[in-house]
């Protein structure tokens, strides 16, 4: 079985607290013999239990998004590599991650209302519980908004937590592990950000 049992969680509130925390997803579809993937902010509504989402309406991605397709968005949780060194006993080098991938049927939005109302929604989460700005309903960039993009849901259909934290370890190598992703996901990314930014070329 892969992965490991040992290595994957069934516990849906966890794997909700991921979506909740990383809501940057990679949504994932095919047809025919091509796989589209685009990265998009995707939420839970905790009302339906289903995925929204909105896409560029111009993306090639958005013909394989048809009423009952199948689709699965990816969430990527914290990750890092775990050095031997990291624990008491002897072991080899890894990779520790939180990873969610879920799996549904696509069904999409069209009506306008229901696509500013999924705008919202989002705007609404993502700014958090502290909002420095709303977006409102009668905004008139909505009305101009609606037509250049794509709302859909996904009813889950498949839930998969892949949580790969040192749990076949020992208990003191197994917070060790826990130790050192917390450390290596504090770290900053700024200087890998300026080299970024810095190589940019903008036409």
């Amino acid at each position: 079985m892969y992965p490991p049992p040992y290595h994957q969680s069934h516990d849906r509130s966890k794997m909700i607290d991921v979506v909740k925390t990383f809501p940057f997803g990679m949504l994932v579809t095919a047809q025919n013999s091509d796989s589209f993937i685009t990265h998009i902010p995707v939420i839970y509504n905790e009302d339906s239990g289903r995925l929204v989402a909105h896409i560029d309406a111009q993306n090639p991605q958005v013909a394989t998004l048809t009423d009952g397709a199948k689709a699965t968005v990816v969430f990527k949780g914290p990750d890092c590599y775990i050095s031997p060194s990291v624990y008491s006993t002897d072991q080899l080098p890894t990779w520790n991650y939180i990873i969610v991938h879920l799996s549904g049927i696509i069904h999409r939005i069209t009506a306008p209302e229901l696509i500013k109302k999924t705008m919202i929604d989002m705007t609404a989460f993502l700014e958090g519980s502290r909002p420095k700005f709303i977006l409102e309903k009668d905004n008139p960039k909505m009305d101009r908004m609606v037509n250049y993009i794509k709302a859909f849901e996904i009813e889950i259909t498949q839930w998969e937590g892949k949580f790969k934290l040192s749990q076949d370890k020992n208990d003191t190598d197994y917070a060790l592990a826990k130790t050192e992703l917390i450390r290596q996901c504090k770290n900053g990314y700024k200087e890998f950000i300026d080299t970024i930014y810095d190589r940019l070329e903008v036409s």
